[in-house]
């Protein structure tokens, strides 16, 4: 169920309060978040965030990343390995992938994709990982979280390719690629995450984009501690701002942030729905 619903209004209907946001991509572990986990919760939660999504980026977060979940109501998991780190996890093929999805906490995997900007990792083992990955969402059936930069041609095919094998839900998160990658991940039935880059001055031709994203496709994140939204730019990303990126969002969009909040929200538990459950 939805977190922040809240039930029975006196005449046997939920209520909710709006606007309710959820932050569908944050990092609570990593530094920047994790010194003050509790009062960034805390801020988040008065900020209207009413559910959060901790993602892991390699094996060794995966036990701190789902314990954060286990103890709170309102944050869910993933497991998966970040393209920066595929050079160091050779061994987390799919099998490992979806034996550690197994537990009722974990609703996604991921982060995975291509990152050719930095080639932290070599660019074939950046391969070999994603497709691992799309393999393990095939297999359990829980939403594949894409990272890619620089690498939107590569990505497009392989996230195609593996589309042909057997289908899978999935997410673009952070999304900064141009319209013509928008499109064929729209075309493939996958979600697009816009983060508070869309409220920087110079990112034009994003908000070009993001204000032309179906409805029903569109989710927000805040990709903390990184990319704080304005007016928050230079310090640690909370997932509370995801409430400025919204109010950004919906403007560019011609709404109001209690449809675009109610909006996303929805989309978030028809895409991960095992948070739902």
């Amino acid at each position: 169920m939805d977190p922040g619903f809240r039930r029975g209004d006196g005449k046997g209907r939920g209520v909710y309060n709006h606007p309710m946001f959820i932050d569908s991509h944050c990092h609570l572990n990593y530094q920047g978040i994790v010194e003050d986990q509790q009062g960034v919760l805390s801020r988040a939660r008065a900020a209207g965030v009413t559910g959060m999504l901790n993602i892991s980026t390699r094996e060794r977060e995966w036990d701190d990343v789902l314990a954060v979940a286990e103890r709170e109501v309102d944050v869910w998991a993933s497991v998966g390995i970040h393209p920066h780190e595929a050079d160091a996890h050779p061994d987390i093929d799919t099998a490992k992938l979806v034996e550690r999805a197994r537990n009722p906490r974990v609703v996604a995997i991921g982060e995975t994709g291509l990152d050719y900007y930095y080639d932290k990792s070599d660019r074939e083992q950046q391969r070999i990982s994603f497709r691992s990955h799309i393999a393990a969402s095939r297999d359990t059936g829980l939403p594949l979280i894409v990272h890619t930069r620089d690498a939107a041609e590569d990505t497009a095919n392989i996230l195609a390719e593996e589309m042909g094998k057997g289908a899978y839900s999935g997410v673009i998160h952070c999304f900064t690629a141009s319209a013509d990658f928008a499109a064929k991940a729209l075309e493939l039935g996958l979600y697009i995450s816009i983060s508070g880059i869309v409220t920087f001055k110079n990112a034009k031709d994003l908000q070009a984009t993001a204000a032309t994203i179906p409805a029903d496709r569109l989710l927000i994140e805040t990709d903390s501690p990184f990319l704080a939204p304005v007016p928050h730019r230079g310090r640690p990303c909370e997932p509370g701002f995801v409430a400025d990126t919204a109010r950004f969002l919906a403007n560019l969009r011609g709404e109001g942030v209690e449809e675009l909040a109610a909006t996303t929200r929805a989309n978030f538990f028809k895409l991960f729905d095992k948070a739902a459950a």
